[in-house]
């Protein structure tokens, strides 16, 4: 059987489940995942190997209706980025939801490329007859390779989305061994891994400007000894990430830890501060430590 291998990159708006599709699909937490908007910020590749075939996923940010700062703006160019660089572009939309953000982020997919449309979200939809007209009228927004409902909570129909993705994939061999999940390193999902729990355990009190910088990731046998820093922009966003007592600190970084002994397979020491870094989002040499230049 002829060998499939090409990157997949996944577009769509904020909230429309991208991490959660990529996560899904990998079968491995790789993308953090939120009931936020713009939890994703930097390019994810999972990579899923077959026999027959190699899936390069490349999950992005969302399209930022915003885009202020010079963050926001590297954001908009990575949203983008994936889908237009990648041998197929995955452009998620939820069941039932076509809005102007689902058509600028489809408008942004060169006319040339291959394009899967995924209509995410099925588990919410009570018949499945209410979804035949949604996706009639989604047909008619783009010459689709493909439209595939899935449910990336439940899993439901992700091997057809497989199905088809390995039929619009070019030939060629692996590009990654077959027991490699991703080109990310673990410092990077230490970094990721804490900022999800910024989002969980901090819900509306959470600044958008909020980030996290590992300073230091050394192993010691088997312990990983990580030092971090979150940054924030005024002194009262400090206070908020810190909590009484620092007992809102502590939490978050306990949760995290957790799920990075889980990941890394070992022992981790987690050292956390909270520094005031003012207008960080526009600060080229801080934007550039943290990977996004």
């Amino acid at each position: 059987m002829t060998h499939r291998c090409g990157t997949i990159g996944i577009a769509g708006r904020p909230n429309t489940g991208k991490s959660s599709l990529l996560n899904r699909v990998v079968g491995q937490k790789l993308s953090i995942v939120s009931s936020r908007p713009q939890t994703t910020r930097h390019l994810v590749t999972g990579i899923v190997t077959q026999p027959d075939c190699q899936y390069v996923f490349v999950d992005a940010p969302g399209q930022q209706s915003q885009s202020r700062s010079a963050l926001h703006r590297t954001l908009n160019r990575r949203a983008t980025q994936a889908a237009r660089d990648a041998d197929v572009a995955l452009f998620l939309v939820e069941a039932g939801r076509f809005g102007p953000d689902d058509r600028r982020v489809l408008d942004a997919i060169p006319a040339g490329q291959k394009v899967i449309a995924v209509v995410n979200k099925i588990d919410t939809v009570r018949k499945h007859a209410d979804l035949i007209p949604f996706l009639e009228r989604l047909s008619r927004t783009r010459a689709f390779e493909a439209i595939v409902p899935v449910s990336a909570k439940t899993g439901r129909n992700v091997p057809a989305l497989l199905k088809a993705l390995r039929e619009a994939l070019p030939e060629g061999p692996p590009a990654y061994p077959a027991d490699q999940l991703t080109d990310r390193d673990e410092r990077f999902f230490a970094a990721e891994l804490l900022r999800e729990k910024l989002f969980e355990g901090m819900g509306e009190e959470l600044p958008y400007r909020c980030e996290v910088l590992i300073e230091s990731f050394r192993e010691e046998g088997r312990l990983r000894r990580i030092e971090a820093t979150i940054l924030v922009e005024r002194a009262s966003q400090k206070a908020i990430v810190i909590g009484a007592g620092g007992e809102r600190l502590k939490r978050m970084a306990s949760a995290a830890r957790k799920d990075m002994e889980k990941l890394f397979g070992g022992k981790v020491y987690l050292g956390t501060w909270v520094k005031v870094r003012k207008s960080w989002t526009d600060d080229a040499r801080v934007l550039r430590q943290l990977g996004y230049e």
